[in-house]
């Protein structure tokens, strides 16, 4: 019989390279490790979208951004197939981030606690959330742009900030406060499935002093070193998100175009000190779970909706089709039912983690449903994977200088489409693995580009004809 319970654990703009057990030594992260060690790691899990909302709909309807139209931040999304986890017995409990939109729709929960952006600036500005009636219960005022603009270094720290209240008040410790919390008071269910959103390591990047410390002192930290050749290469609609970028603080980062070593070393190792924090909360947790009788009775999952630049390529943030950006962890834990310290190259999606955990809960996938259960890689069986991997997205906020840009990504090819543009991006992932060369104009390549963009244009007419009855009840 399997585990009854399900915890499913997403982070928020987590790269895959953050993990120690995953071959980044440099990393602190000894819960995450154990995940590694004792469960199955899809070490190529890509997302469907490189920002917030389309990529969480996604995952959480079964449905690739474009069927859905959710295919950029701030459209309205809440249906899920939470409810089907409901209807096998499951009580069924979000604490933490969804981004739903609303932020707090019920989404097919019994309960929510919901936790959004650190730093909500043009989007829910006044929403209040579970850590914002907290803060304010503690008579602490929330960090965010307003007042990191007032420090005299604003325009050089790229949206680093040392955390300024106690660190109980930190989202991701609150965050994993309240899951533990919840846990130890309320009665046990027949059957949970709990949601946990940790806000970070999204910005601003804002980890409590002594967890950056270690990651400073460390002089062999990688630090990005963008080649003039490859900011050449950059799509126009990248170079236009770079310029915008050092224009307006999204999230509280500011962006510099020709940032020094020193900032782009306090970035990544102030952002990777919030990933320790998040492995610190997770490991909280996993004792609590394991005090109230959950943990030998639960798979756990751990995973994030997309990665992050981090100044590689010149960039910022997410919203480029990089496999910085669109490769995420993907963990499933549950000893003596999934495999354990077996780590797997073939290709998926991370929307595929909705329907495993639909298949394992025996509940029914969504109708004409495009995502696609990982149950056999978990049960150790022969499993290839997917042929090839997509990602999408649309104009944003922050990604004002094209309408849409479509990616596809095999084992050693990655092509990227510009809607409505000549441009784009091809890599020979064999020879190139970090894209710093971009080949969409090579003439030797030109026959595999074509057939690049033919699998991009099969899967779109593939994908309509497998949906075209969803909306029947609308109609």
């Amino acid at each position: 019989m399997k585990r009854k319970h399900i915890f499913l654990i997403i982070t928020d703009q987590q790269r895959f390279d953050t993990i120690a057990a995953l071959g980044f030594g440099h990393m602190h992260t000894p819960n995450m490790d154990r995940l590694v060690r004792e469960g199955t790691s899809f070490d190529n899990c890509f997302v469907t979208a490189p920002s917030c909302v389309p990529s969480r709909a996604s995952l959480f309807n079964g449905y690739w951004p474009h069927t859905t139209g959710v295919l950029r931040n701030g459209l309205h999304w809440q249906r899920t197939w939470v409810g089907s986890l409901a209807e096998q017995g499951y009580h069924c409990v979000n604490i933490g981030k969804m981004h739903t939109i609303p932020y707090d729709a019920k989404a097919g929960f019994h309960e929510r606690f919901v936790c959004e952006n650190k730093d909500r600036y043009y989007e829910g500005r006044w929403f209040a959330d579970e850590w914002d009636k907290a803060l304010a219960a503690r008579k602490q005022v929330k960090p965010s742009r307003e007042r990191y603009r007032d420090l005299p270094d604003y325009k050089e720290r790229l949206g680093a900030y040392e955390w300024p209240l106690p660190p109980e008040s930190h989202a991701d410790f609150f965050v994993g406060d309240m899951a533990s919390w919840w846990l130890e008071t309320r009665p046990k269910p027949e059957k949970l499935f709990m949601q946990v959103g940790f806000l970070g390591p999204h910005p601003p990047y804002d980890p409590v002093a002594s967890y950056a410390k270690p990651y400073l002192d460390n002089p062999d930290l990688p630090v990005p070193e963008p080649r003039p050749s490859d900011l050449d290469d950059l799509p126009s609609f990248l170079k236009h998100k770079r310029a915008h970028d050092s224009k307006v603080d999204h999230d509280a980062v500011l962006w510099s175009m020709e940032p020094t070593r020193e900032q782009l070393r306090r970035l990544r190792a102030y952002y990777l000190a919030n990933v320790t924090m998040i492995d610190e909360a997770l490991g909280k947790m996993l004792k609590v779970m394991e005090q109230k009788g959950y943990l030998d009775e639960s798979l756990v999952i751990f995973c994030a909706d997309h990665g992050e630049a981090l100044g590689e390529h010149g960039l910022s943030q997410k919203w480029s089709m990089y496999d910085v950006v669109t490769r995420v962890p993907a963990i499933f834990w549950a000893p003596g039912e999934v495999k354990q310290d077996q780590r797997l190259d073939g290709l998926c999606q991370l929307f595929d983690i909705g329907a495993t955990i639909l298949d394992w809960a025996g509940a029914p996938q969504p109708p004409a449903a495009q995502a696609q259960s990982l149950m056999p890689a978990l049960r150790g069986e022969a499993w290839s994977g997917r042929d090839a991997v997509f990602s999408e997205q649309a104009g944003d906020v922050a990604l004002t200088g094209a309408s849409l840009f479509t990616m596809v990504r095999e084992k050693r090819y990655k092509l990227m489409h510009i809607t409505g543009s000549t441009e784009g991006q091809l890599f020979d992932l064999d020879a190139d693995p970090k894209e710093m060369h971009n080949l969409w104009h090579d003439a030797a390549l030109q026959a595999e580009k074509a057939r690049l963009l033919q699998v991009l244009l099969e899967w779109r007419m593939e994908s309509s004809v497998q949906t075209m009855t969803l909306m029947s009840e609308a109609r």
